[in-house]
């Protein structure tokens, strides 16, 4: 906690600023990336969000209160970018957000970033049929395994919904599995 209220200092010092964040970027950018990557499927998507993430963050340390940990902070954000971000393309090519992430899942298979097989392809297929929320709450628990009370901080939302937000979620991936031919 004290590396962390030290650097959250560093970071909001004009002086130490520079050397701090690039200190916050090696140490977060993979996590983020990944987390990113979730939402909004593609490599290249997710590293220009990455970057619109690290922006941010950086315009708005000064602004950090530390109501929570800032790696809980860094995630909301790195959350509402992404969402920001596909909410966009969607709304570019003029069709729903669902339809937009199910063409995203649907070139999986020849991205050439993408490393996983056909159940990892299963699984984003019936990742992808689920509402936003339902699908933020899946893959930060399962693949983040973050705690609910980390979520709850990052999604600004109660433990209990969470737990039923992931439970439901849980529940419907199963299902697609089980129909999926």
């Amino acid at each position: 906690m004290t590396d962390e209220i030290t650097l959250i200092e560093q970071l909001q010092d004009q002086k130490t600023r520079e050397v701090a964040f690039k200190h916050l970027i090696s140490q977060y950018k993979e996590r983020l990336y990944w987390h990113i990557r979730k939402i909004v499927i593609s490599h290249d998507d997710a590293d220009d969000v990455l970057q619109n993430t690290f922006i941010k963050i950086f315009k708005s340390i000064n602004h950090f209160k530390g109501n929570s940990k800032l790696y809980s902070w860094m995630y909301r954000i790195a959350t509402n970018e992404a969402i920001t971000f596909i909410n966009k393309k969607a709304k570019e090519r003029n069709i729903d957000i669902t339809d937009y992430q199910h063409q995203l899942v649907s070139n999986l298979d020849s991205d050439n970033w993408f490393s996983g097989d056909e159940i990892q392809l299963v699984l984003q297929k019936a990742i992808a049929t689920l509402p936003q929320k339902q699908q933020l709450v899946f893959n930060m628990k399962y693949f983040d395994e973050m705690k609910y009370d980390q979520i709850s901080e990052v999604l600004e939302t109660s433990v209990g919904a969470l737990k039923a937000s992931y439970h439901i979620a849980v529940k419907k991936i199963e299902q697609f599995i089980k129909n999926y031919n």
